[in-house]
């Protein structure tokens, strides 16, 4: 399979958070200066056409940010949970499995037209990154496509931002939850 380099360096704990989850632990390929380097580059040779601004997911988001927008030249935009930012901010809610959550960004963190690249190290269930979409589109970015890590197939995140016209994807994958 593709990127099985990578996927080895990914553990899974079991029964994390909760019984029955298996959780991806990216933390190991992290700690892998190869395994990193190369999650990197692969990810910077899927991106379609030249980027403005990459937009990262708090908190693991951003080291991936970070870590493409320099070779694709661009700068890093960080979405932040609501509060985080000091300053102007704009925000989207967005639902979570018991209640709601909130996202933001700095007011002026993105030109109309910015085209924006959206990173996080995981998708599961599309939610946040869904917001992530609605809020970089309201700040006026065009937003077409999203690169991460890690999909979890099953939980359907992946095909949700694929019906908002984004492009999708992840390094690996893993099938359950």
């Amino acid at each position: 399979m593709a990127n099985d380099d990578l996927r080895a360096l990914i553990r899974t704990i079991p029964d994390f958070p909760k019984p029955g989850i298996q959780f991806r632990d990216i933390t190991t390929l992290l700690l892998s200066p190869t395994g990193l380097a190369t999650a990197v580059e692969r990810m910077v040779a899927a991106v379609d056409g030249p980027v403005d601004l990459v937009a990262g997911i708090e908190a693991r988001g951003f080291l991936f940010a970070a870590a493409l927008a320099v070779p694709l030249k661009a700068g890093v935009l960080l979405i932040r949970k609501d509060g985080k930012l000091p300053g102007a901010t704009i925000a989207e809610d967005y639902a979570l499995e018991y209640g709601q959550d909130r996202i933001a960004i700095h007011a002026d963190a993105c030109a109309p037209g910015a085209r924006v690249l959206l990173i996080d190290d995981l998708i599961a269930t599309g939610g946040t990154a869904r917001a992530a979409v609605r809020l970089l589109r309201k700040a006026g970015a065009t937003v077409t496509q999203a690169r991460f890590l890690v999909d979890l197939p099953d939980l359907g995140g992946a095909d949700a931002l694929r019906a908002e016209d984004i492009r999708v994807d992840a390094l690996v994958s893993f099938p359950g939850h």
